[in-house]
């Protein structure tokens, strides 16, 4: 039967073949038919992040994939420069300092992304050079915020901390060259941009990354680089992947590079400007900064007198149309809008116009009359 129409930042709508991939007969994971849909993955991915380097495939969410990359990059009482613009780069500050490192955070207010002014000033004020790395976020569905990485990455040339992106809710959907950026590890999962089903992460980790996973001290063993490597060489896994979203992934990786990197970009970037102008069509007012906004979520203001749980609800229930609420200080405040996923310019102006009745029924005057 066919399912809810997904606006929300992940999980995803999934093309037909996608989701056809995962009804594919079990395998052995150890045998050569699940090794060649790995191998064929991690090529694939690497042409995603534009990298030379190696591509880890870790069987979990995108967090799974940002703890993977702490412990195996650091040791507990390394000095972190955390720079959230929202809840996500705070789950990553959060998860640096359970596993012992000395986390300063670097804040920026919602809505805003951070400015590489800052962010170089702070890090030539540490002329000791105790920073040991640097936590970012490349894409923050939280907010509705893409930082500039490129400014970004000019802010911390000469210094040698390392640098750790969070990269799931980005990855493929504007370019960042890792290699060209100097960027050490870069985090992304399954079911945001590559419009996959969840059950993966994926790394893709520099030579200096790789100098740190022999020297790092935090405690691992599902998440260790080291064996990941090994095993990977060989089209495997240290433990059980979950085969199925592997050959999903294989096909999504496919549809991505048959539309080309350009056209993906586009389609983001095209179906967030549809969804401004259609939202502001409707008197609603966008958050945050919009030179700081993301192609693959639109954030904006829940109209005052609204109850935004209620307008949430309707849609799912009577349009079958799922979109986001705020998190944290944010929830009840603003509605999140994803542009990604096996979605049309039709869905997206279905998803308005229902977007528009909803909010007329609680009493809001549209600018559309």
């Amino acid at each position: 039967m066919p399912g809810d129409l997904l606006f929300i930042p992940g999980p995803v709508t999934c093309a037909p073949e996608v989701l056809a991939a995962m009804a594919e007969p079990m395998v052995n994971h150890r045998g050569e038919r699940f090794a060649g849909a790995l191998l064929a993955v991690r090529e694939k991915l690497a042409r995603v992040y534009e990298t030379s380097g190696e591509v880890l495939v870790l069987g979990s969410s995108g967090t799974g994939g940002l703890e993977a990359a702490v412990v195996n990059l650091f040791s507990p009482g390394d000095l972190l420069l955390s720079c959230p613009v929202g809840n996500f780069g705070k789950r990553l500050a959060a998860i640096a300092k359970i596993h012992g490192a000395d986390v300063e955070i670097l804040d920026t207010e919602p809505g805003h992304g951070l400015d590489p002014a800052r962010l170089a000033g702070r890090l030539r004020q540490d002329r000791e050079r105790r920073i040991a790395g640097v936590l970012l976020t490349q894409n923050e569905t939280s907010t509705g915020v893409q930082n500039d990485m490129e400014a970004l990455a000019r802010a911390m040339e000469g210094h040698p901390a390392l640098r750790v992106v969070d990269s799931v809710s980005g990855l493929g959907a504007s370019r960042m060259p890792i290699d060209g950026l100097g960027f050490d590890a870069v985090v992304g999962a399954s079911q945001k941009v590559l419009a996959a089903p969840p059950g993966l992460a994926f790394v893709a980790l520099s030579a200096r990354a790789w100098d740190a996973v022999a020297r790092a001290k935090m405690p691992r063993f599902y998440f260790d680089f080291a064996k990941a490597r090994e095993f990977g060489a060989d089209g495997q896994t240290p433990w059980t992947p979950p085969i199925s979203q592997v050959f999903a992934l294989n096909v999504a990786l496919d549809r991505y590079h048959a539309e080309g990197t350009a056209n993906v970009h586009a389609r983001h970037s095209a179906n967030a400007a549809a969804i401004r102008a259609g939202v502001q069509a409707l008197g609603l007012q966008l958050f945050g900064d919009i030179r700081y906004a993301s192609p693959t979520v639109v954030t904006m203001r829940v109209p005052e007198n609204v109850q935004a749980s209620v307008v949430l609800k309707t849609l799912r229930e009577r349009h079958g149309i799922v979109l986001a609420g705020g998190q944290g200080d944010l929830k009840g405040k603003i509605f999140r809008m994803g542009t990604m996923g096996a979605i049309t310019p039709a869905d997206v102006q279905r998803a308005i116009a229902a977007l528009g009745e909803t909010l007329a029924a609680q009493g809001f005057a549209s600018a559309v009359r």
